[in-house]
C-alpha cells in the first residue's frame, strides 16, 4: 500500500516563509553591522557650548545623604504572541542617592526668639525634606537584557532608548521610596540642629532651642 504526503495547511506555509524571511534579514543586517565594525567607526562631538539659562539663590541645608541600591527586573510582554518572537525582559541595578534637607528660607521673624542679653536663643524649623533621586549611572547597569526576535530587529534600527528611560525612571522610583521608608529625614533634623547649636554658641550663646513645625 503506497502511502501520500499530507500537504501541508497554506497558514503554515505562510507562516515558513515569514519565519525564514525573518531570519535572512536578521542575519543580513547583523553581517552589515559586523562590516561596520571591521571598517571601524569615528566619534565627533559637535555639541554647542552650555548656556546659562537661570540663576538661584538656595537657602536650604542639605543635613544627610543616603545612597541606595535596588534591583529592577522590568518585563513587557505582548497579547497573543511568545516571548521568543516578541517581548523584553530587563534585569537592572540601579544605584543613586537622595539628599534630605531643611529650607532654612521657611524660617518666618516670629521664629527665631533671642533674650536681650544675647545669651539664650529659641529657634523654631520646619520639617526636613527629600530632594530627588539621583541615579549614578556610572554605578548602574544591565545585568541581563532578554528580546524576543522582532525587537532584536528593532534595537538593529535604533538604540531603542525607550526601554533604557523606562529602567532608569523604575529604579529612581524604588530608590525615591526606599529613601521614605528610612529615617533619612530624622537624621537630617538632628545635624541641622548640632549645625545650629554649633554655629550660635560659638558667637557666645549659651543656652540654644531648636525645634521644628509639628
Amino acid at each position: 500500500m503506497t502511502s501520500r504526503a499530507v500537504p501541508l495547511p497554506r497558514w503554515a506555509k505562510l507562516l515558513g516563509v515569514l519565519v525564514l524571511v525573518l531570519v535572512l534579514v536578521f542575519t543580513g543586517l547583523r553581517l552589515m553591522h559586523r562590516l561596520g565594525d571591521v571598517f571601524g567607526t569615528e566619534t565627533h562631538d559637535r555639541s554647542g557650548p552650555a548656556l546659562l539659562k537661570s540663576v538661584r539663590d538656595l537657602s536650604r541645608y542639605e543635613a544627610a545623604s543616603g545612597n541606595f541600591q535596588v534591583v529592577v527586573d522590568l518585563e513587557k510582554d505582548t497579547k497573543y504572541l511568545p516571548d521568543a518572537i516578541r517581548g523584553t525582559r530587563t534585569l537592572y541595578i540601579g544605584a543613586g542617592s537622595v539628599d534630605a534637607y531643611v529650607d532654612l528660607g521657611k524660617i518666618g521673624s516670629g521664629d527665631v526668639r533671642v533674650n536681650d542679653a544675647r545669651t539664650s536663643a529659641t529657634l523654631k524649623l520646619p520639617h526636613a525634606q527629600l530632594g530627588s533621586p539621583a541615579l549614578d549611572t556610572d554605578r548602574s547597569y544591565a545585568v541581563s537584557k532578554q528580546r524576543g526576535l522582532l525587537d532584536r530587529l528593532g534595537d538593529l534600527f535604533s538604540d531603542n532608548p525607550n526601554d533604557e528611560q523606562a529602567v532608569r525612571k523604575l529604579a529612581a522610583r524604588h530608590i525615591g521610596e526606599a529613601a521614605r521608608d528610612s529615617h533619612l529625614t530624622a537624621r537630617a533634623e538632628r545635624n541641622t540642629t548640632d549645625m545650629l547649636r554649633g554655629l550660635l554658641r560659638s558667637l557666645g550663646f549659651k543656652d540654644v532651642r531648636v525645634s521644628y513645625e509639628s
